[in-house]
């Protein structure tokens, strides 16, 4: 395997950009579409992403509106958003379905701050695996004597140098998040 540093840098800058998609679902107490992503419905016999039955906007600041396109599939959003777990209660008018968000308990907060904690450390973990990767293959090279022991050395630090810009934008990325979890 080929020392690659574009390769490498795509991968660390995938693990962020999937961290902040995942925190982009956590409730801040403001209307967010992100918040009803994992939400899987049953429809037509197989379970689909709730965005491919219906269309998800946020009108107000603490409501979210899915307006389901078949009218045959409105219960089975409804179920599949009481399913999701995401303490939210569906209520049907019509083809629509609104969800009021409820205020956030101070323990609530805490346990997002702490999801959010989790995901931020996963992210980590992924930047870290590439890494490994990366420097697992620089020694691979030197050993095929593709590269010298300085060259290895002077592209370990490169790595180790992304490797710490990442995790940086991964603290910082939780930290912004956790803040507008707590403050809100």
């Amino acid at each position: 395997m080929k020392y690659d540093k574009a390769d490498i840098e795509r991968r660390m800058a995938g693990a962020v950009e999937s961290l902040k998609g995942d925190l982009s679902g956590l409730r801040t107490g403001r209307a967010n579409t992100a918040l009803l992503d994992p939400v899987v419905v049953e429809v037509y016999g197989s379970m689909m992403p709730l965005n491919q039955v219906a269309t998800v906007s946020a009108p107000e600041p603490r409501m979210l509106s899915v307006q389901v396109w078949d009218k045959a599939n409105v219960s089975a959003v409804e179920k599949g958003i009481s399913k999701a777990n995401l303490g939210l209660n569906p209520m049907q008018d019509g083809q629509t379905i609104r969800l009021p968000l409820p205020d956030l308990n101070e323990e609530r907060r805490k346990e997002l701050a702490k999801l959010a904690a989790d995901y931020g450390e996963k992210a980590k973990i992924a930047i870290r695996n590439v890494r490994r990767d990366a420097n697992d293959a620089l020694k691979e090279d030197e050993k095929k004597k593709e590269i010298s022991e300085d060259d290895r050395k002077r592209l370990e630090d490169e790595v180790q140098k992304l490797t710490d810009k990442y995790v940086s934008e991964t603290d910082s990325t939780v930290e912004k998040k956790v803040q507008e979890i707590l403050t809100q």
